[in-house]
C-alpha cells in the first residue's frame, strides 16, 4: 500500500509544483493559481519558523511514506530529490534552492500582475 500512498504523493506534489509555475498562463485559473501560491509559500515562510525555511508538509508526509519502503538519507526538498533521481548526480542544496526560489518568484510576480495590474481590454496585448 506504500507503494501507491508513494505514487499518489509524488503525482500531488509534481501537480502542485506544476500548477505553482505555471497555473498564472490561464485566466481562468489565476485567482486559485494566487492561493495555490500563498499556502505555498505561507509553509515555505511561516511554518519555516518553526521546521526551518523551505518547509513543506507534502514533502514531510512523502518522506514518512518513502522512509517506510526503506529510502534513507532522504533531502529537505522534493525537487532536489527528483533532480538528483533524474540527473544521476548529486545537485547542490543551494543550487536547487536558489533555482527553486527564482522560479517560483518569477510565477509569483506574474500572478500578481496579471491578477491586480493587467486590465484586459478589447485588442491589447501583453507588452
Amino acid at each position: 500500500m506504500y507503494y501507491i500512498y508513494d505514487l499518489l504523493f509524488t503525482l500531488f506534489h509534481l501537480l502542485i509544483i506544476g500548477f505553482n509555475l505555471f497555473g498564472w498562463i490561464w485566466q481562468s485559473s489565476r485567482k486559485l493559481h494566487f492561493i495555490v501560491l500563498v499556502i505555498t509559500a505561507g509553509s515555505w515562510l511561516i511554518l519555516g519558523i518553526w521546521y526551518g525555511l523551505g518547509y513543506c508538509p507534502l514533502t514531510d508526509w512523502h518522506w514518512q511514506i518513502k522512509e517506510h519502503l526503506g529510502e534513507i538519507n532522504l533531502p529537505n526538498s522534493f525537487i532536489k530529490y527528483y533532480a538528483d533521481k533524474l540527473t544521476g548526480k548529486d545537485i547542490s542544496d543551494s543550487f536547487i534552492d536558489m533555482i527553486t526560489g527564482i522560479s517560483f518568484a518569477i510565477a509569483a510576480v506574474l500572478s500578481v500582475y496579471l491578477i491586480f495590474f493587467y486590465k484586459r481590454s478589447g485588442n491589447r496585448v501583453l507588452k
